[in-house]
């Protein structure tokens, strides 16, 4: 469905920075590219290897 598709997604720190995880997890399912940026506050809340494992 989203196959050959790029996609950035941003990440800030907040409470729902955890949530991001099982988007980008759905989006790969689907056949996205995801590229994930992510804010110094939002590393509080998931790391970059939570990303870099799915």
């Amino acid at each position: 469905m989203l196959k050959g598709k790029k996609i950035a997604v941003g990440v800030c720190g907040g409470i729902a920075a955890y949530k991001v995880v099982d988007v980008v997890s759905r989006l790969k399912k689907l056949g996205a590219e995801i590229r994930v940026i992510m804010t110094k506050s939002a590393q509080e809340f998931v790391t970059p290897l939570t990303f870099m494992t799915i």
